[in-house]
């Protein structure tokens, strides 16, 4: 039995709309095909379309992190040490 359906869902798309290597839209990882019948699909074939783009996206987000791990960011110190302190506090 097929659910009813009372809003159409919307396109995942973000307006980045560039192929990727992989063929997958950097934006919402949906592929040429997805991208072009859009408009023509059923509402439980757009779910699992955006299930996959959500699992490409995951799968991209990790490639990009393990081929440019990042730097642990050390916040600089907003206090000066005892040695330079400024030359309000010295008096």
């Amino acid at each position: 039995m097929q659910q009813l359906e009372f809003f159409d869902i919307p396109s995942p798309c973000i307006g980045v709309c560039q192929s990727g290597k992989t063929g997958y839209c950097l934006g919402c990882y949906r592929s040429r095909d997805e991208r072009l019948y859009w408009h023509k699909l059923d509402a439980s074939v757009k779910r699992r379309i955006i299930k996959a783009c959500n699992r490409r996206k995951r799968k991209a987000e990790l490639a990009t992190q393990s081929l440019h791990p990042q730097q642990e960011m050390q916040q600089e110190s907003l206090f000066l040490g005892s040695e330079n302190e400024c030359e309000v506090h010295k008096k």
